[in-house]
C-alpha cells in the first residue's frame, strides 16, 4: 500500500520533488563508506520496524481505522512521526507563515520566533514580528501581560544564555534582537547552494550570536522544506543526544554523523514510505536521525525504562 501526501500537504511544502531522488553517498572517503557496511543488523531492524508500524499508524488515522496498531507500545505511548513535516505543530507554522513565503527575510525572522515560542496559540494571539522594530511594540506587550503557559517546551529555551545581554528576557530577545539580526543570517542562507545542516548551522550561529543550536537546527530543517535550494537534507545532520546512542549501536567505532549520513542509502520497503504522485520520498538524514532518537524511546520503553509519554 503506497501512502499518497495529502493533496494539502502537497501544495504547503516545496522540497518534495527533491526528495523523490535518492541521492547518492555524500561522501567517499574511506572510513564512511565502510560505515555502510558493518551497520548492526539487529539496531538496523529495529530503526526499519519503527518506521514501518508509525506509518501505518499514520495511515490509519488518516483513514479513521482502528486499531491504529497492535504493537502494545506503539498503541500506548507518544512517538513522532516519521516525517517531521506530518507534524501537527510543524504543519500550523507552516500554514500561519506561507504568505511570507515570498519575502525570505521576513518569512526566517518569524519561522525562528515560532520555534523559539513553541506554541502556535500563542503565535495567533500575539501576531507575527515585523522587520521594523517599533511596530514589534505591540507584540511585545501581549507577550509580557498573556498568562502562562505561552512558551512551548519542544526544546527548553536556554534563558542563562540572555540574562547577561542587552535583552535579558525572552520578550525583549524576540521583539528587539531577533528583527536586529535577521538580515545577516538571512544572507548567510540565501549564499547557500543545497548545503549540509551541519554547514548552514555554522555559518548562521555566526553571525546569530547566541548558541540556540537546537533551535535554528529546527529551522533550518524548515528553511529546507519551503527553499530546498539552500539547504540538502540528505547531506550531513547533527545528531542529538537522543538519537545518539542509537547510531553509536549501529556503528560503535565510527562518528555517529558519519553513520547517519550513510543511512538513506539503506534500502526500505517503498511501501512503507510517503509518496508524492506516486513516487517514493526517500528517508532523509534528516528522517533517520529522528527515527534513530524514536527507536531509542521504544527500546529503552521496551526494557522498563524511558520517558513516559503516554497518550491522554
Amino acid at each position: 500500500m503506497q501512502y499518497e501526501i495529502p493533496d494539502r500537504l502537497k501544495k504547503l511544502y516545496k522540497h518534495w520533488e527533491y526528495h523523490t531522488i535518492l541521492p547518492v553517498a555524500q561522501s567517499t572517503n574511506t572510513e564512511t563508506q565502510q560505515v555502510k557496511k558493518t551497520l548492526d543488523t539487529v539496531t538496523l531492524n529495529e530503526m526499519q520496524y519503527f518506521i514501518r508500524e508509525r506509518m501505518r499508524i499514520w495511515q490509519n488515522k488518516q483513514a479513521s481505522t482502528f486499531p491504529l496498531t497492535s504493537d502494545p507500545i506503539l498503541s500506548q505511548y507518544r512517538f513522532c512521526n516519521v516525517y517531521r513535516e506530518l507534524d501537527r505543530q510543524t504543519i500550523a507554522l507552516h500554514d500561519t507563515l506561507s504568505h511570507l513565503r515570498d519575502d525570505f527575510t521576513l518569512w526566517l525572522l518569524n519561522m525562528l520566533f515560532c520555534r523559539m515560542v513553541c506554541r502556535p496559540e500563542t503565535i495567533s494571539y500575539v501576531g507575527l514580528l515585523s522587520l521594523s522594530h517599533s511596530k514589534n511594540d505591540q507584540v511585545f506587550k501581549k507577550l509580557e501581560q498573556m498568562s502562562r503557559p505561552k512558551y512551548g517546551t519542544a526544546y527548553v529555551f536556554p534563558i542563562s544564555v540572555i540574562q547577561k545581554s542587552d535583552f535579558p528576557t525572552r520578550e525583549l530577545f524576540f521583539t528587539r534582537y531577533l528583527p536586529q539580526v535577521i538580515e545577516d543570517c538571512s544572507v548567510k542562507l540565501v549564499s547557500q547552494k543545497r548545503v549540509s545542516v551541519v554547514h548552514a548551522l555554522n555559518e548562521v550561529i555566526s553571525v546569530f550570536g547566541y548558541n540556540f543550536f537546537f533551535h535554528w537546527t529546527e529551522v533550518l530543517i524548515d528553511v529546507a522544506y519551503q527553499f530546498p535550494e539552500y539547504i540538502d537534507l540528505y547531506k550531513e545532520f547533527p545528531i542529538g543526544p537522543g538519537s545518539a546512542p542509537t547510531m553509536k549501536l549501529l556503528s560503535p567505532n565510527n562518528d555517529p554523523v558519519n553513520t547517519c549520513t550513510m543511512l538513506p542509502q539503506v534500502k526500505i520497503d517503498q511501501n512503507d514510505l510517503l509518496h508524492w504522485n506516486g513516487k517514493p520520498i526517500y528517508l532523509s538524514t534528516e528522517n533517520w536521525e529522528g527515527v534513530g532518537c524514536e527507536t531509542r524511546k521504544y527500546r529503552n520503553i521496551k526494557s522498563g525504562g524511558g520517558r513516559v509519554r503516554k497518550y491522554s
